[in-house]
């Protein structure tokens, strides 16, 4: 769905508590091989939802294509 705008981990905030992993209902997420949430599937990313970034408690999700 966005093909412009899709989450970015940033790996130092990161603590590895799988919530947006396990919180996305559209398979944007998966555990990559260092241990840290992947994005895997930017594109069914859907604009402008940021469900994951609300509920990661570390703040370490942003998106590509975002303004601000």
């Amino acid at each position: 769905m966005a093909k412009n705008w899709y989450p970015i981990i940033d790996k130092d905030k990161c603590i590895q508590c799988y919530q947006c992993v396990n919180f996305c209902p559209h398979d944007v997420y998966t555990i990559g091989d260092d241990g840290y949430p992947a994005v895997v599937n930017p594109d069914n990313c859907v604009e402008f939802c940021r469900g994951c970034s609300k509920i990661c408690d570390n703040e370490a999700i942003t998106y590509f294509g975002d303004r601000r």
